[in-house]
């Protein structure tokens, strides 16, 4: 090796101690490393990664460059191309769903915006680059159609549902298999077979998030879920006002105590921007869901600010549009940037929990 050179064992040991975002290994040792080049002061390679990990793409390459530069000698510039990982999901649980990460978006109360923020998580990974399903488990409520704009029942293809396509997200809801102004009146059984149909009859395919869009409240369907299939975490959505957050910490713990892992915290209606003088009005508190997130121990992962055109997104079941608004996209955006780090810091960290046997 010439004085000026890098030392490809070097290069090696630097590459083989990053790890995939996805499964928390070694790069090199999950095979995704190829094409390194060394030519005098300058290093070239490509990294495969998933598309389970499409959010983190750009900082995952960024973080990777970072580390050869401050850890190679003699390195003047690094070049690094991104290729597709595959790496198929495996089935999961009861019912063999076959997605890498299921996440549950809770409350602790009705009111707070979650099914649009449920929404807006699926469309907003979707369009970073995921293969996304979006299940409403809201049966007595359903309004993820509405909010999504899409209608008519699931077509059946060898005694599997095929879910409603919207906008590229998967989508299976109540909301297609009854009226609209009708009441569903069941008891806790039912709404567990219900849920079970969803995750078990419906052709989801292979997913790499399946979002839940959870009813409000601390009810039976989180223990339905948990003795289905291991769930990779929840998201619990709440308003900056005391009361709210009240809510929200019930809706912790019911999580923990079903074993499922919180993921974040969202903020939504955190204050509201005159859009006349740019004046911020704290309407319902200041960083109430920030406070609490440390006391508890998760992350805050993004705040939405009061929108009039949220609002009408949602009523013309236009909620994709969300991520493309100049005002409320970035604030989508960020929320899904932290929710994939937030999966890609517990990957590993906690072993699957085995399934429950339903009673």
């Amino acid at each position: 090796m010439t004085q000026n050179q890098i030392d490809r064992g070097a290069v090696d040991a630097a590459l083989a101690e990053f790890q995939d975002p996805e499964t928390g290994r070694s790069v090199v040792e999950a095979g995704q490393i190829r094409d390194v080049k060394l030519a005098g002061g300058k290093l070239s390679l490509t990294l495969e990664l998933t598309t389970h990990s499409a959010p983190l793409w750009d900082e995952t390459i960024e973080t990777l460059a970072a580390k050869l530069r401050s850890g190679l000698a003699n390195l003047q510039d690094v070049q690094i191309e991104r290729a597709e990982h595959v790496r198929p999901p495996m089935a999961l649980g009861q019912v063999g769903l076959k997605a890498k990460s299921v996440i549950a978006i809770g409350s602790g109360k009705g009111g707070v915006g979650k099914s649009t923020i449920a929404a807006s998580i699926a469309f907003g990974l979707s369009e970073a680059g995921c293969t996304v399903g979006l299940m409403d488990a809201d049966v007595y409520g359903p309004s993820i159609p509405h909010l999504l704009g899409v209608s008519g029942k699931p077509e059946i293809v060898d005694n599997r549902m095929q879910p409603i396509d919207a906008g590229g997200v998967k989508v299976m809801s109540m909301g297609f298999l009854i009226p609209a102004e009708q009441a569903v009146v069941w008891r806790g059984p039912m709404l567990h077979g219900a849920i079970t149909q969803f995750l078990r009859d419906t052709d989801w395919g292979e997913l790499d998030y399946l979002i839940i869009d959870m009813p409000p409240g601390t009810g039976d369907i989180a223990l339905t879920l948990s003795q289905l299939l291991p769930l990779t975490g929840a998201v619990v959505v709440c308003t900056p006002q005391e009361v709210a957050l009240l809510d929200a910490v019930k809706a912790i713990s019911m999580f923990r105590t079903v074993k499922i892992a919180p993921l974040g915290v969202v903020e939504n209606m955190s204050y509201f921007e005159c859009p006349g003088c740019q004046k911020r009005y704290d309407i319902f508190g200041t960083d109430g869901a920030k406070r609490k997130a440390k006391e508890w121990g998760v992350p805050l992962l993004g705040e939405v600010p009061i929108n009039i055109q949220i609002r009408i997104n949602g009523d013309e079941g236009n909620t994709a549009a969300n991520l493309h608004d100049e005002a409320t996209g970035p604030h989508f955006q960020t929320i899904c940037t932290n929710l994939a780090k937030s999966v890609a810091k517990n990957t590993g960290q906690q072993p699957s929990l085995p399934s429950l046997s339903v009673i």
